[in-house]
């Protein structure tokens, strides 16, 4: 059986339906589901619907919070640091994204620190509201360890994922949205609901030995080695360690068995404005990416890509033909309309 193709704006209803059944205000419901959605609209189905599930039972479990009471601890003209009280990610990191805006509207940079925030979904969707205001946008997260250093048998840092975007001319953005593993766990997720099979580099089992199961994977993989494994390594200390809250190290010492969605994260915004003027580097930007196209080309290769570039082109299919979900996914979704007496989207 083939996915089945669902209208995304369907989609985003019912997830948002889901969302306001577990409890959550009806304006954060709404947030959380487009996030996931704009995911899926990308082609990125890892940080997609599919997700719901996950979050059913954490809520369930009482990790993450539906209601949370959201601070801001500290604060300087260019500076945030947040409070999440175990928020779902997309609630608190709009709104510490939205806030750091504006102190680089001011200043000419912003950076904000989130402590406590639960799984945030694609960190594109962060970065790139920077980058719709004329701003370079970044955003990273370091979670509970996930990710085998090179040599171990065990995880001993997160996938931490980073996302970087900027604004173009011609084009909208430019967006680098990436794991430092060699693929992030939802992509597991995502074979298992297809029931396929993984290549050997994505993870390791229990044993610390390359599979291609993904039911079998333990710890993930890092990109290029000790490359992916050292920007992971840092990330947590620009994260967890900042914000006063050492997830890792604390789960590495047995003090605490942690939670694979509470997280710590940073966001920034950097005014382009303040160093050069913005049209001008919107047209560089544009001229950057053309020169990198014109590169001669190995054989059999059609084209060279710039990032964001693949994500771009799914959406506009996406967009017009629907978001495909593979038979795992649609029952993780058949549970959700049970429990919460919803209909489902046209199609599934």
């Amino acid at each position: 059986m083939g996915d089945l193709r669902v209208e995304w704006k369907a989609l985003q209803e019912f997830a948002t339906q889901v969302f306001e059944g577990l409890g959550m205000p009806p304006k954060d419901a709404a947030k959380e589901a487009e996030v996931l959605i704009w995911a899926n609209l990308r082609g990125v189905d890892s940080h997609g619907v599919q997700l719901i599930a996950s979050y059913t039972k954490q809520v369930d479990a009482g990790v993450m919070n539906p209601r949370p009471n959201i601070q801001v601890l500290k604060e300087t003209p260019a500076t945030l640091f947040v409070e999440a009280d175990r928020a779902f990610g997309p609630i608190v990191t709009t709104f510490t994204m939205q806030k750091v805006i504006q102190k680089a509207r001011e200043v000419g940079i912003g950076w904000g620190l989130i402590r406590n925030t639960a799984h945030q979904g694609a960190l594109g969707y962060y970065s790139q509201m920077a980058a719709a205001e004329n701003m370079a946008g970044i955003a990273v997260v370091s979670s509970p360890p996930n990710m085998a250093p090179p040599g171990a048998r065990a995880a001993g840092t997160h996938n931490s994922p980073i996302s970087i975007a900027v604004p173009g001319k011609n084009r909208k953005f430019v967006t680098l949205d990436m794991a430092t593993s060699v693929v992030a766990w939802g992509k597991l997720l995502v074979a298992m609901d297809k029931g396929a099979s993984i290549p050997q580099e994505w993870g390791l089992d229990k044993e610390g030995r390359p599979t291609t199961d993904p039911k079998q994977v333990a710890f993930l993989q890092p990109a290029g080695g000790y490359k992916g494994y050292g920007l992971a390594f840092m990330f947590e200390c620009l994260s967890g360690l900042m914000a006063g809250n050492p997830l890792i190290t604390a789960i590495l010492l047995k003090q605490t068995q942690g939670s694979p969605v509470i997280q710590n994260s940073f966001v920034g915004a950097i005014h382009i404005g303040h160093f050069t003027d913005i049209e001008e580097y919107k047209e560089n930007l544009d001229k950057f990416v053309a020169a990198v196209k014109e590169l001669p080309r190995q054989e059999g290769v059609e084209e060279i890509l710039v990032p964001g570039e693949p994500e771009e082109r799914v959406y506009e299919d996406r967009i017009k033909n629907g978001i495909p979900l593979p038979t795992g996914t649609v029952e993780k979704l058949r549970a959700a309309a049970e429990r919460f007496k919803l209909k489902l989207p046209p199609g599934l």
